[in-house]
């Protein structure tokens, strides 16, 4: 008669436990020296950022009649920059979409905006269409009048 087999992926979970036992302490003490010692560094950054502010704090009151105009005008500068730099980035990427365009090299989207021309060209006929249409009726029915 055939035995039970356990499926491959019960007998993965289950191998630790058949470990031994000095390799599951050597597992736990390491685990647990490593959490200590990050708690640890965790509390000093924390005491050293209080520490930090109290000596800070009035520094800054003392200063920020001359920081905070500073600090406004030094984030204008980098928006200022920033925006530039990407209207500028953005600008020669549409000069060189359209210098390939133009070309005839099919960049990315042209047949998009080849689809949207010939819509509107078509619809520009038909609009054309539909006034002459309407006008040749209007001067039929004045001259029938």
């Amino acid at each position: 008669m055939a035995m039970y087999q356990q499926p491959q992926h019960l007998r993965q979970h289950t191998h630790h436990y058949n470990q031994p036992l000095s390799t599951q302490v050597v597992k736990a003490t390491t685990a647990a020296t490593i959490g200590g010692s990050l708690m640890l560094l965790s509390g000093l950054t924390l005491v050293a950022t209080v520490i930090g502010l109290v000596i800070a704090t009035p520094v800054m009151v003392i200063f920020s009649p001359v920081l905070v105009p500073a600090a406004i005008t030094l984030l204008l500068l980098i928006g200022g920059f920033l925006t530039s730099g990407g209207l500028g980035a953005t600008a020669a990427f549409v000069l060189f979409w359209m210098y390939r365009y133009t070309a005839g090299k099919h960049p990315i989207g042209a047949d998009q905006i080849d689809y949207a021309r010939h819509k509107l060209a078509n619809a520009a006929y038909e609009v054309k269409e539909k006034a002459q249409h309407l006008g040749h009726e209007s001067v039929n029915t004045i001259q029938g009048s």
